[in-house]
Formats: C-alpha cells, structure tokens, sequence
C-alpha cells in the first residue's frame, strides 16, 4: 500500500481484498442493534488550539474517512467521509495488533494457550535457534522479548521494509523465516522495543495452540457471536499463508466498534465469556514492566491508567475505549503521513470533548 497517492488513497484503504490475498471472518446469524443515543449531539463542539469545531471540522482538516462514537452501547455519533458509507470496510494498520493480543486471549481461556509465561519456542518450534528462543508469550505481548527490530518505513534496510518484502514476495512461511533470524538485542523482558513482527510471531503462537487461523479463530470466538454486520477479511502473507497479525484486517465502521464493546465488557458476550476475567484491564493498562513507562499494555498504548486505553494504526487509525464512561470511539483516518503528531492530538481533543458531552 506504499504506492498510493493522496487521491486514490481511500479507495485503497477501502479495497485491500482488491490488492492483495486475504482471508475471510465470517460473521454469525443474528446482528447486535446500536440504538440511537438518547442524547443528541446536535451542537457538539471540541476545542483545538484555541479553537472551536464540529466534527464535521475534523473530518476536512484532517482527512477523516469515519468517525463513530458509541456510549453504553448506543450511537452518539456516526459520520462518513471520502466516498465510505455503513458497508465501507476500511483497513485497521496496527489496530489489528489489538486484535491479535485479544486472540491470544481468547486462546488462553478456551484452555488453548496453559500460559503467557511459555517460551514461544516451544509453542512453534520454527522459532528455535533464533532471537526469538527464550522470550515468553508475556514478552512478546509487552513488546519486549528483546528481539532486534527497526520500525522505520522511510530505511530500505530496515526490519520492517524487509519484512513487508518477505510477505509482498512469498511464498507461505517466509515471513516466519525472516523472524526467526532476527538476531537477540537485549534480554527478554527487559526493553521495550515496538514492533510489527513480533504481533506475527504472536499470530503463529495462537495458529499453534489453536490449530486454525488467526481469522477462522477470530471468526469462532468474537466474529460469529458478537452480532457482527458484514464478514471482515485480513490480509494474508501469501495463499493459504498466515494472516500479517500485526497489520491490514478490515471491517465496517460500527463492526470495529462491536468489537470494541467486546473488549470493554472484559470478554463477555451476552452470558459468554470468551476472554479470562480481567483481560481488559492487563491488555489496556501496563502492569509493572519495562514497557510501563511507554504506556505500552498488551498490543494496547494507555491512555492513563485506569481512564482509557487505544489501539492505534498508521495513517490516522483508532479504537480508544473508556471503560468508566462506556465509550468506545471508532476513528478511520487518511492522513497523508504515516505519523501526524498534530492530527492524533486533535483526533483525541474530539473524543475527549465527546466523553464530556456524554457524561
């Protein structure tokens, strides 16, 4: 998706099935209702650098291509932009690494995964010889199993442009064959180091323990009870390959805020719990590591302990989720840098205001 421009830009993030090989989440049955909120937001305004807008403001400004807002369950605000509607399915970037830390989850209470303390080698014995041997699924979760890795887009060289090649190029199971030869940085568990690779290896662990893919797996435990509208889809490294964990999964706007409503309910659905007791306050809020003071939980950046936490992707994606104000916020971006300091500020200003208004 590097070769986009600033004008067919949404159409891409809005077709990646169109692009690349991916694999379907199928959906359940039945659809869970986002009622109206009973307060309107006719009027709602947040304030930025001394001004204030209208979410329709933020939209324009910072090319925002969705923008939804659920409070207790319910549809405060919902807006479209760049050509999307309610079937749009728009790619995550590194929400989806949310996505996977919540499989491994998921993993763990179905009796799947016995541990997050086992050595991920011995989980997926490919991994054995390399950095990766030693570190614990815990480790990799925190971002921290002290595997070397350079995150930088715009380096040739760097581990993640290699690691994007290994999976443009094929065929299945290159890209765990470059991993496994990422060479050993620092002791596990004792440097937090940000990194889409790792959430890959995570995605071969929960293949491992679970014998199906991370999208069928997906589709089994969340997908198909959560009373999701439209199937989504993941990108896959190659036919028949591993899903990118790490990256590239896609759905509808109020479909990625049913998931967030997973979440922030600790896992239950309905009467079923598909998540251990306490999974959303471990994954949201670092419990005392050396990823604490990044803010960085389990595939999950904090946004203050105990307030809220967010999943995060390139380009302008968010899932933050408020646990004390039952508010999950949905947010499609199109910016045209991977990174804009400046536009996630006022991203969080509008959600902030809307928490507010909520309240």
């Amino acid at each position: 998706m590097a070769s986009f421009t600033p004008e067919n830009q949404a159409a891409t993030f809005r077709n990646v099935d169109r692009l690349y090989a991916t694999r379907n989440i199928a959906r359940g049955t039945g659809v869970t209702a986002l009622p109206p909120h009973a307060r309107s937001m006719s009027g709602f305004r947040y304030s930025f650098e001394g001004a204030s807008r209208t979410p329709e403001e933020l939209m324009s400004r910072r090319r925002v291509s969705g923008l939804l807002v659920l409070k207790n369950g319910a549809v405060a605000l919902e807006r479209y932009g760049m050509g999307n509607t309610e079937t749009s399915r728009w790619v995550s970037f590194s929400v989806a690494k949310s996505f996977t830390s919540t499989l491994v989850g998921a993993a763990l209470h179905d009796g799947s995964l016995d541990s997050l303390d086992r050595r991920c080698e011995t989980i997926v014995p490919a991994l054995r010889g390399g950095g990766y041997e030693g570190a614990t699924v815990r480790e990799l979760l925190r971002m921290a199993s002290g595997v070397q890795w350079n995150e930088e887009y715009g380096d040739a060289a760097s581990d993640i442009v290699r690691f994007s090649q290994a999976a443009l190029a094929g065929p299945a199971g290159a890209v765990l064959d470059f991993m496994r030869t990422r060479p050993r940085a620092a002791a596990p568990g004792t440097r937090f180091n940000y990194s889409t690779g790792e959430t890959f290896v995570l995605g071969a662990i929960v293949t491992a323990v679970t014998g199906a893919t991370l999208s069928d797996y997906l589709s089994a435990r969340i997908w198909s009870r959560a009373g999701m509208e439209s199937a989504a889809y993941w990108m896959i490294e190659a036919p028949n390959g591993q899903e990118m964990a790490g990256g590239v999964l896609s759905a509808t706007l109020r479909d990625y805020g049913r998931f967030g409503l997973v979440v922030l309910r600790d896992g239950v659905i309905g009467s079923q719990r598909v998540l251990p007791a306490g999974w959303r306050n471990l994954a949201g809020w670092p419990d005392p590591s050396p990823t604490a003071f990044a803010g960085y939980g389990y595939q999950w950046w904090s946004l203050g302990t105990g307030v809220a936490f967010t999943g995060k992707g390139l380009h302008g994606q968010f899932l933050y989720l408020n646990p004390a104000e039952d508010v999950v916020a949905v947010v499609w971006g199109a910016w045209l840098q991977r990174q804009d300091a400046q536009a996630e500020a006022e991203t969080f200003a509008l959600i902030t205001a809307a928490v507010d208004w909520l309240r």
